[in-house]
């Protein structure tokens, strides 16, 4: 008989206590209260602006910003109750316009007849595409629904400015140790959605691994807890003692938080270079491996490791950009696991390099003259003279041939009229450069001797 079990009792779906012990731990340990939901006081704590608020009955259109596990789906389902509104959840994932469509007509004819308010979660909302954003904005506008919108990305880089302009956004943290201490004592404790009846003993030393292995994520340390609570048999007393070795088995192979596209790939790509320019080959090392063990295209970061060697390293030690091209190639050509070894010699040689962006500041401030000056006519020496018609108009004459000259240097102008006498690399005197920076000098001050200066112009660039 369709939804009897085997024994011709309720089946599974008929028996709601049967279906709550199927869920995951983390789903039976949902919070059911603001009381319960940790972690998160200054967004949603007692006396907070949005608690007060909703103490009031008001609801506003909200996109919960957090890294997973942090709590979004569990405050927009406690938000809702709160204000006594109807929860309608969506995944951008799965969802289109069409659904869309259907759950706000059912949302206006409730409130319309009962007056019933109607909260639409939709879950990864950045996944929806602009023209999909657009097609809610008008129901959130006419306040037919509001909308709940939870995030691992930005706000501000993936929804519509629109969009963004009638939300209110709130930003969730990883849970720090405190909270996920609370979080799986209570998991541990109870006993009728938690592991109580099991008996269940964890040490110390695993609930420290849980903390430090799941990263903030409740998610992760509940599935973990429940694993290892699942393979450790009850002793003697019937007690399930779990030690860290136990949870490091259920957290063999953890889950980096990572998205390619999203901020954390930014951001750890970001402390890789900063560390390296910041000389900390150490913490150059961590970030290099954060990202190649969470998945990354090792080509990205070979790519990154060469723009820095031409932007931090430069000319204070000029072979670091041909070490790290050698790196890129390295990569390209052999690919992981071995790719590793020299992006972290790369990696490593460059954060313990001298450092000079002399060459960016000296671009940088070259580029804002082009940009003011964009039409600035090339000096008539140094013109190309193919043609009989350009050398009578004076092309190339009086130029000076450099290998005629017994040092290879000659006094002539060869920035145009108007920026003669500018200063644009600026060198430091950090490792190699402190030798083309003497050089250099003298360069300069036998060079200028062509625009009637005695001693080289000051200048200082334009951006450091």
């Amino acid at each position: 008989m369709p939804g009897r079990g085997a024994g011709g009792g309720p089946g599974l779906f008929e028996d709601p206590e049967r279906a709550r012990s199927a869920m995951p731990l983390a789903a039976r340990m949902r919070p059911g209260t603001f009381e319960e939901f940790v972690g998160q006081d200054a967004v949603i704590g007692e006396g907070s602006v949005l608690r007060r608020a909703i103490a009031q009955g008001e609801l506003p259109s909200l996109l919960i910003w957090g890294p997973p596990g942090s709590g979004k789906t569990t405050l927009a389902r406690l938000i809702a109750k709160a204000v006594g509104a109807r929860f309608v959840a969506l995944s951008a994932v799965t969802a289109g316009v069409a659904e869309l469509r259907a759950e706000v007509a059912e949302a206006r004819a409730r409130l319309m007849q009962d007056g019933v308010r109607t909260v639409l979660f939709i879950d990864e909302l950045h996944r929806f595409s602009r023209s999909q954003q657009d097609a809610i904005l008008p129901h959130v506008e006419t306040g037919t629904v509001r909308l709940i919108g939870a995030t691992t990305e930005n706000p501000s880089l993936s929804i519509n400015n629109a969009l963004l302009s009638r939300c209110q956004v709130i930003q969730l943290a990883p849970l720090d140790p405190l909270a996920m201490r609370l979080v799986l004592e209570r998991a541990v404790r109870d006993e009728a959605a938690g592991l109580g009846r099991l008996g269940v003993e964890l040490t110390e030393e695993a609930y420290e691994e849980l903390e430090r292995y799941a990263g903030g994520d409740a998610r992760t340390a509940l599935n973990a807890l429940e694993l290892a609570v699942s393979a450790s048999a009850p002793d003697d007393e019937g007690r399930r003692r779990v030690g860290p070795q136990a949870v490091r088995e259920a957290l063999l192979h953890p889950a980096l938080r990572h998205d390619r596209q999203g901020d954390l790939h930014y951001d750890i790509a970001s402390a890789l270079i900063k560390s390296i320019r910041g000389s900390d080959a150490d913490a150059a090392v961590y970030w290099l491996a954060r990202l190649i063990e969470a998945g990354e295209d090792p080509l990205f970061v070979a790519r990154r490791i060469v723009i820095s060697a031409a932007e931090d390293v430069g000319l204070g030690d000029p072979s670091a950009l041909g070490i790290a091209t050698a790196a890129y190639q390295a990569t390209q050509n052999i690919g992981l696991p071995e790719a590793r070894l020299p992006l972290a010699e790369a990696v490593i040689y460059l954060a313990l390099a001298p450092k000079s962006n002399s060459g960016l500041r000296a671009y940088d401030a070259a580029a804002e003259d082009v940009r003011r000056q964009p039409g600035a006519p090339v000096p008539l020496q140094l013109r190309n003279a193919v043609t009989g018609l350009m050398r009578s108009m004076g092309y190339g004459k009086d130029y000076r041939y450099a290998h005629d000259d017994p040092a290879g240097v000659v006094t002539q102008a060869y920035l145009p009229e108007g920026l003669q006498g500018r200063r644009y690399y600026l060198p430091s005197t950090h490792g190699r450069e402190a030798q083309l920076a003497e050089r250099w000098q003298n360069l300069r001050e036998r060079l200028h001797r062509a625009d009637g200066k005695s001693e080289p112009p000051k200048g200082t660039p334009h951006r450091s």
